[in-house]
């Protein structure tokens, strides 16, 4: 990874994993962290986070979309009158994957696409600059070196995420929202194995920045980990959109695979979904919503107008 690279990762705060861009890797693979050590908080703002009302042409409501956010802290307030009102108004839920609930298979699935033989261990797959912070993560968590010896880059990047990471899975928007539609139409823009399979073909060097960056964004956000899980709860666009292009997101390949090629491909699947009679309630991971190759400007660009929903 490049100097420049890595600077713009230590000046940003963690991205890869707080806006949590891919829902079903957030299991609970190990990183147990020590609660008594992490740093004090700033207070939750009142929920609001960036909800769409998504309309066609003649100004006809075709259906909604929520930029979500794939684990939280336990206690944490996220739904708002609104967010209840669409919940219970639309006819299909679209998430990312629809089996987040079956986290035995996810975990299989994970397992059989990251483990491979003979590598080295996790300290020398990394520049010397990052062991420390790397040794420090290991200690912090119960992932072990051996674990760790037989995960591929991408993997251990994934598990590495969670060290500290101020949310569970288990509290995540998503699985909430599928809870919510037992017995309606759920709809998933992707498998587990496809989402996964975008990392397992990472290139090694893009494998490689994805484990720094990883490492990187941990040391840099030690002292305000919450930040960004903040914004999304507030609904604080401008600080999501930048997170989208900061730190390990900064780099082509990466901001590429994990946002731009994904985008592309769910815009075949909303768009046939917006314009069939029943109305969906999209749910995604808000840093799919920002930029020239958002969610949001690719529907716009398709003929939809998008307006933002109040809180209340």
């Amino acid at each position: 990874m490049s100097a420049g690279k890595l600077d713009r990762i230590r000046n940003s705060g963690r991205t890869i994993l707080a806006l949590a861009c891919l829902g079903c890797l957030l299991l609970a693979l190990s990183a147990c962290s020590d609660e008594a050590e992490k740093p004090e908080v700033e207070p939750y703002p009142p929920p609001n986070p960036l909800l769409y009302e998504i309309a066609n042409s003649n100004g006809e409501v075709e259906g909604w979309m929520l930029g979500t956010i794939h684990a939280l802290p336990d206690g944490v307030v996220w739904r708002t009158p609104e967010i209840d009102h669409v919940a219970s108004d639309a006819d299909i839920l679209v998430v990312e994957v629809a089996s987040l609930r079956r986290s035995d298979a996810l975990r299989k699935i994970f397992l059989e696409l990251s483990q491979t033989g003979d590598l080295p261990p996790i300290s020398e797959r990394v520049s010397v600059e990052y062991r420390p912070d790397l040794e420090t993560m290991l200690e912090r968590s119960d992932l072990s070196r051996n674990r760790l010896r037989n995960t591929e880059d991408w993997g251990a990047a994934i598990m590495l995420a969670q060290v500290d990471a101020p949310g569970r899975p288990r509290n995540g928007v998503d699985r909430a929202l599928i809870a919510d539609f037992d017995g309606r139409d759920v709809r998933g823009l992707e498998t587990a194995r496809g989402q996964l399979g975008v990392f397992d073909t990472l290139a090694a060097q893009d494998q490689r920045d994805l484990l720094e960056g990883t490492i990187a964004e941990w040391a840099a956000s030690r002292d305000d980990p919450e930040r960004l899980l903040r914004a999304w709860l507030s609904g604080n666009a401008q600080v999501l959109e930048r997170a989208t292009t900061e730190g390990i997101m900064a780099d082509s390949e990466l901001h590429a695979a994990l946002l731009v090629d994904r985008n592309n491909r769910w815009m075949d699947e909303l768009l046939p979904i917006l314009e069939a009679e029943p109305k969906p309630f999209i749910a995604v991971g808000a840093a799919h919503l920002f930029g020239p190759e958002g969610l949001t400007v690719m529907l716009e660009d398709a003929g939809y107008t998008l307006e933002r929903l109040p809180a209340s």
